[in-house]
């Protein structure tokens, strides 16, 4: 194979998923111009064009976008041939940052953190919570977790929970004094607890039964954008909540919470550990995802 080979297809995979020459030349410590002038030189050889730029945008040519999906898997798996090949893999150590939703740290610190810290002492751990959507690569964090359906399409996802299931709830107090819903129309008749969003809106509750899907737009009585400000608002009595299982076990085993129409409440792609699949993974990073993949296969649950 041609001595710069490997290198050029990392290039193109990294300019297919930043879509932009500058963003793949950061990624992989190299200039632009080092980058542009792999991809035109691996596009000589082809005889075929990869992207279609324009001065604004990057984006595969249907040459390329075939192209990009065969050596994908090959070229992943020549580099854990490489990985593997090295006498002694790097122990972890510095600093993993990782960026999440707010409620992600709580899932997260038992049973994977604190079994990962037990056994990397050198590795320190950075969690950043806030609810909007950043550029792990552009603000430098190693890896980040959203749900699924958040993933952006560039980076690879490893599964983190199941999946997730969001409850209409209210406590027996509120259902006491309101009655309760028996269809999603009955919602318009009850106040809410709504979920304020990053951009300022207020989150609309997306049901589903049978295929059929539907958007409520709740009457809110009082609106917070922490999921357990809205649990503790729920259980006083203030109105109905829509919010994650997982976060509520305990009160609905206890009948502190009562859910509500059940059955259009259906279960969604859960969270996901992110990172861009750069050259180099840092040990650190490495060495977590294998402790999900373990901790998955032992039966453990996350969340």
């Amino acid at each position: 194979m041609y001595r710069n080979g490997i290198t050029e297809l990392e290039v193109v995979l990294a300019v297919a998923r930043h879509r932009s020459f500058r963003a793949a030349a950061q990624e992989l410590g190299m200039s632009t111009s080092a980058v542009s002038s792999a991809v035109a030189g691996l596009e000589t050889r082809l005889q075929a064009r990869l992207f279609n730029r324009s001065t604004r945008s990057v984006a595969l040519s249907d040459a390329g976008q075939r192209f990009v999906e065969r050596i994908t898997p090959a070229l992943a798996e020549i580099q854990r041939a490489s990985e593997e090949a090295g006498s002694e893999p790097d122990m972890p150590s510095g600093r993993l940052r990782i960026n999440a939703p707010p409620e992600a740290a709580l899932i997260l610190l038992e049973p994977l953190l604190l079994e990962y810290m037990r056994r990397y002492p050198q590795v320190g751990v950075d969690i950043v919570t806030e609810p909007r959507m950043v550029d792990i690569v552009a603000d430098g964090f190693d890896a980040g977790i959203r749900l699924a359906e958040s993933v952006p399409q560039d980076m690879i996802a490893v599964p983190l929970t199941q999946d997730i299931r969001m409850l209409i709830v209210a406590s027996p107090g509120y259902l006491a004094h309101h009655g309760a819903p028996h269809q999603p129309e009955d919602l318009l008749q009850h106040q809410s607890i709504g979920m304020r969003m990053s951009h300022g809106g207020v989150y609309h509750w997306e049901l589903e039964k049978d295929g059929q899907k539907l958007q409520v737009n709740m009457p809110v009585r009082i609106s917070l954008s922490e999921s357990r400000a809205i649990r503790q608002a729920a259980l006083g009595g203030v109105g109905l909540a829509f919010i994650a299982e997982w976060l509520i076990r305990d009160e609905l085993a206890q009948g502190l919470l009562i859910p509500l129409l059940e059955p259009w409440c259906q279960p969604f792609g859960g969270l996901r550990l992110y990172y861009s699949g750069r050259r180099y993974l840092p040990a650190r990073l490495r060495a977590l995802i294998d402790l999900i993949h373990e901790q998955r296969d032992n039966g453990q649950r996350i969340g």
